[in-house]
């Protein structure tokens, strides 16, 4: 024994999931907004009025507006090709969201666009923890799934804001006495947001269908927010000299407010911490960091240095060295076993490389460590979603083997 006793045996014997394929081909399936046929449609058009222009070049009117006509169907063309790509946005519900982060028109067009479904409101992280119910305070899913949102702003930690999202399982209002593990995720940067797993990555519709198939235990999953109320900087979940501490903020705040609220197994045993690229980085750096409240990690397109994102540091040596993991991983000393699943594209092979590394490295410590590469795909929300019932299955197995807290 390595002195962590029975734990570590159980940790060690988790295993990339086996999944049913009907799971596997709803996670890698396209929504109807990523179609390549939208910007296929939209190029031949635009090749057909430049045709048309070319053709009636000597009227004036008709070169002022066929040009016109073809730069926005252009436009629409590329930015359409990039969405197919990036799997950024899926249904008509997920670009009306989009656009209400925009200002004047564009918010007014994505309200326009909510069909007002799925859209939970704020409430208060002073709650019963059996409360709210659906309605006021939450919002409905299918199949009595719910989704609360939980706005717990932490201003002492420099984190004005934080619009954290539940996704309450099935029973969860019905059976009173049962308490579920937590699986946290965290969304990419910059300009990432705690919807984009509900959104792109399809959370809600993932675990509805993992526990339907009964492939997984009812479960709670929570959106964090760790944007610090301003999604376009590129914060990595970094404990920011002199700015927001999101470190701190999930750790120390989001977790604990979560334990307080919903019926939860308060325990590491019970408790999985993932993200996908940024959010996988601070996944896996939160997670070293924690190893005494996170004992499973399940990350999406990860990656184990700051690289670009290290001026958000500026220049603070010390605070660089502690949150490279690809330094101080091969040196770390664990007080607890924790168990890692890390998923990546092949289409993406300096993800299945760093994939690797950080496995060899985890390996080296005495750490169960296990790499999914899932065919094809890059490092785009397509990967995330395609390896999500991956990320939470593996959780589950390791939930299953932890015997339950008092």
């Amino acid at each position: 024994m390595d002195g962590y006793g029975l734990a570590s045996v159980i940790h060690r014997a988790a295993t990339d999931p086996v999944l049913p394929g009907d799971i596997t081909a709803r996670a890698r399936d396209l929504g109807p907004l990523e179609s390549p046929l939208i910007w296929l449609g939209l190029a031949s058009a635009a090749v057909a009025v430049l045709a048309v222009v070319v053709a009636l070049s000597y009227r004036r009117r008709v070169r002022r507006w066929g040009f016109t006509a073809f730069g926005v169907l252009l436009l629409l063309a590329a930015v359409t090709a990039v969405n197919s790509y990036v799997g950024y946005v899926r249904t008509t519900d997920d670009l009306a969201r989009l656009l209400q982060r925009g200002p004047g028109p564009v918010y007014l067009a994505g309200r326009l666009l909510d069909d007002g479904k799925e859209a939970p409101e704020p409430s208060s992280a002073d709650s019963p923890a059996a409360a709210p119910r659906a309605g006021k305070g939450a919002g409905t899913a299918a199949a009595g799934q719910r989704i609360d949102v939980v706005d717990l702003p932490d201003p002492a930690h420099s984190v004005p804001s934080g619009s954290n999202y539940v996704i309450l399982p099935p029973g969860y209002d019905t059976d009173q006495a049962r308490r579920y593990p937590v699986v946290y995720l965290i969304h990419g940067y910059p300009f990432g947001g705690p919807r984009d797993w509900l959104a792109s990555g399809d959370a809600p519709g993932t675990l509805l269908a993992l526990q339907q198939a009964n492939v997984i235990a009812p479960m709670i999953v929570v959106s964090v927010d760790l944007t610090a109320g301003n999604p376009s900087t590129d914060w990595e979940c970094l404990d920011v000299p002199g700015g927001p501490q999101l470190e701190t903020y999930l750790a120390r705040t989001v977790v604990p407010a979560i334990d307080r609220r919903y019926r939860t197994f308060a325990d590491r045993t019970h408790r999985a911490l993932g993200g996908m690229s940024g959010g996988g980085f601070g996944a896996l750096n939160i997670g070293l960091h924690h190893v005494d409240e996170f004992a499973t990690l399940v990350i999406a397109l990860p990656y184990d240095d700051l690289n670009d994102s290290i001026s958000v540091l500026g220049g603070n040596q010390a605070a660089i060295a502690a949150d490279t993991p690809r330094r101080y991983l091969p040196t770390m000393k664990f007080t607890a076993p924790i168990s890692v699943l890390l998923a990546v594209g092949t289409g993406a092979p300096t993800d299945v490389t760093t994939a690797r590394r950080i496995a060899a490295a985890l390996h080296a410590r005495g750490q169960d460590a296990v790499v999914h590469a899932e065919r094809g795909f890059n490092h785009t929300w397509h990967t995330a979603r395609a390896t999500l019932p991956y990320l939470l299955a593996f959780a589950d197995q390791n939930f299953r083997a932890s015997p339950a807290a008092s």
